[in-house]
């Protein structure tokens, strides 16, 4: 066991201690509000001091329903009402680790995504309070609903490209190929590409609709097909 110096401990303790914030806005500035917990955001002490280790205590390798469980998933399979109960454990779980660090779940921001056509659709509690069902929800930053269908996806990426594509055009006189390509491989394509190993679209519509954006950006340029 890893035992720190008492020196350490103290400068530790002070540097969390009586710790005040407020919020600036322009030359505005709140009072000054008392801060009694968490952990200085930034810092190189915070993730060493933010230690969760003891989230996972009660939780066994061999459980098959414990699929995934990071900072803001918890995933299971619960094809039957006893896989629906070993969740609704796991959820108690969490809910009783957090009342342990006196910390509270944002239950409001918390819901349910019930995939698979055999699903039970069976409810699910944290901290007391019924959970909400969702169908869509963004993971690291990409879009995925219960059916595993990259739809939303494609139209979001697409939209979010046709965009920029629109402010190069109107911004930008210039119809080079040297001016424009680069601005289309820097600003526009990384939206289209943006964890496409995971959601690649494979439907003609969506395929369809990620190419609009590309031949609209080849017309742009001079020599490529024209205005």
């Amino acid at each position: 066991m890893l035992r720190l110096g008492d020196n350490l401990c103290i400068w530790v303790s002070n540097w969390l201690s009586d710790r005040k914030q407020r919020v600036n806005i322009n030359s505005t500035h709140s009072d000054w509000v008392t801060v009694t917990s968490s952990v200085p955001e930034g810092s190189v002490y915070g993730p060493i001091l933010f230690n969760i280790n003891d989230l996972v205590e009660g939780y066994k390798e061999e459980d098959s329903f414990l699929l995934q469980m990071d900072l803001d998933r918890l995933g299971a399979w619960a094809d039957k009402w006893q896989d629906s109960f070993l969740l609704q454990m796991d959820l108690d779980r969490l809910g009783a680790w957090a009342d342990k660090w006196q910390m509270r779940f944002n239950t409001d921001k918390c819901k349910v995504m019930h995939m698979g056509r055999k699903n039970t659709s069976h409810p699910y509690i944290l901290n007391g309070k019924t959970l909400g069902n969702t169908d869509m929800v963004k993971d690291l930053g990409f879009l995925v609903n219960s059916k595993l269908s990259c739809r939303n996806q494609c139209q979001a990426a697409a939209a979010k490209a046709n965009k920029i594509m629109g402010c190069i055009k109107r911004g930008i006189d210039a119809r080079d190929e040297n001016i424009v390509l680069p601005l289309y491989k820097s600003l526009v394509r990384p939206h289209m590409e943006y964890c496409v190993q995971f959601w690649a679209p494979v439907n003609k519509t969506d395929i369809a609709e990620l190419e609009r954006v590309q031949r609209r950006a080849t017309k742009v340029i001079t020599g490529m097909g024209g205005l």
